[in-house]
């Protein structure tokens, strides 16, 4: 369909003005009644923080998501987007997309008595209508509200022209979205020029007489901790907001993985083959839970999601670096890549200890309680009597980066027992799939005080405890 390009062309065509507000309650209405979900690829807030959420744009709410690091925050107020509709039309030429039916720029209020029904007309895509400012104790009124722009002067206009500002980030956001990332690290003097954005709908510049009434949907994120009363946000801008919604971490094992899966990037090269067992996943989340429930790490700095997303990829990468030096194709990860976790977790969590040099070792102990854990969730100790007992007739393992997946294969033909156990984790065939499967079962059993295990670098050996 052709988009009419002048002020005539769209009054004929029926276009209807409304407020940022009421076209995404609108789109929302009806992506609620085709039970279509509002926000896609967020897991987890199904119950929680999408209906919440629904209730604030369906209110007409600006919102403030209140949620330690790594909660999808971002991710879902960008998405946002999509609850406006695809195209806008605004009066060509102008920096703060007038409404062609109620500008408010002097450009455009000109522009308009001058040319009437052939002022023309430009359309915008949704996708550039949502303006986003992480907010820093450097942040100026002027980058958010605007300010003098010399030049103009320069050019002969007079400072109480109008013409002579250069407009900030929320006027620019005009019939759209504007997002505030940790809003608390603002000044509280700028927090302060945001409280007529908010109530009032206008914008105010140094000392002019100039009131621009915005259409600004204001959406903003803050640590929990810092927008308490103790915090640092000034608590009429805390009032000014409509809805405050908590996000979280997600609530269970199944859903990290879920989104572990879907955020990493997958590993891809000539010649090779991924495939990353279930259990290995469940492991690298599970570490995750158990961080955030650990007293010797910092709760208050949270544990990212972010962090489980990049411990999966490093597992696979380390998985697929030990494949290539042996010469093999399919990548598996195993227990023993789990050490290459140390690098991408140590920056992701804090770990509060009275020992200084401790946090590798802190960091250590939690992936083996994930391990262990994910071992007990698939096996009972009655499951795997037959395999200690083979290990009790004088059955020795090496594993480790030297020890090839064909390695591993040729020992499950020569024990019985453990076969069967492996046979309860994969039903491949794969040499690659079946070292995996080895190693989760050797590793859960010395954590489980039933095998000894001797460790010298990569390299370990199971033996009996007798």
């Amino acid at each position: 369909m052709t988009r009419p390009l002048t002020l005539g062309e769209l009054r004929k065509s029926g276009w209807k003005s409304r407020p940022v507000k009421e076209e995404m309650r609108q789109n929302a209405v009806t992506k609620i009644s085709a039970s279509d979900p509002l926000f896609d690829g967020v897991l987890g807030y199904e119950n929680t923080v999408l209906p919440q959420l629904e209730n604030a744009v369906l209110a007409g709410h600006d919102v403030v998501f209140l949620g330690e690091r790594g909660q999808a925050k971002t991710r879902i107020i960008r998405s946002m987007v999509n609850l406006l509709d695809e195209w806008m039309p605004f009066i060509e030429g102008s920096e703060i997309y007038d409404d062609p039916y109620q500008p408010v720029s002097r450009y455009a209020k000109d522009l308009v008595d001058e040319l009437g029904d052939e002022t023309p007309i430009d359309w915008e895509h949704r996708d550039n209508r949502y303006g986003e400012k992480l907010a820093t104790p450097d942040t100026s009124i002027a980058d958010l509200i605007g300010e003098v722009d010399p030049i103009k002067v320069a050019e002969g206009r007079y400072l109480s022209d109008e013409l002579t500002l250069h407009y900030g980030m929320v006027p620019r956001t005009n019939r759209g979205i504007f997002a505030i990332n940790e809003l608390p690290d603002l000044a509280e003097r700028i927090q302060v020029g945001l409280l007529n954005v908010l109530e009032e709908r206008d914008v105010q510049i140094r000392g002019y007489k100039v009131r621009l009434p915005l259409d600004v949907v204001l959406i903003a994120s803050a640590n929990p901790e810092d927008y308490t009363n103790r915090g640092r946000l000034i608590t009429p801008l805390k009032d000014r907001f409509g809805s405050q919604i908590r996000t979280h971490y997600p609530l269970e094992i199944e859903t990290e993985m879920e989104i572990a899966e879907q955020e990493a990037r997958p590993l891809e090269a000539e010649n090779i083959s991924v495939s990353v067992p279930e259990f290995m996943t469940e492991i690298v989340t599970t570490f995750s839970h158990i961080a955030r429930s650990s007293p010797q790490v910092n709760q208050r700095s949270g544990v990212s999601v972010r962090m489980t997303v990049t411990n999966y990829e490093t597992l696979v990468a380390n998985a697929a670096r030990r494949a290539l030096q042996r010469g093999e194709t399919h990548v598996v990860p195993r227990v023993s890549d789990l050490e290459a976790l140390m690098s991408s977790s140590s920056g992701k969590i804090e770990i509060e200890s009275i020992e200084e040099g401790r946090d590798g070792q802190i960091v250590g102990q939690m992936i083996k309680a994930a391990v262990l854990e994910v071992f007990k969730g698939r096996f009972s100790p009655e499951d795997l009597v037959g395999v200690v007992e083979s290990f009790d007739t004088g059955t020795i393992v090496h594993t480790g980066d030297d020890v090839g997946s064909n390695d591993y294969a040729d020992l499950l033909e020569g024990n019985a027992a453990l076969a069967v156990a492996v046979s309860e984790l994969t039903d491949s065939s794969e040499p690659a799939d079946l070292a995996s499967a080895v190693e989760l079962v050797l590793e859960g059993l010395h954590l489980s005080k039933r095998l000894n295990k001797e460790a010298t670098g990569t390299r370990a050996t199971y033996r009996s405890r007798g």
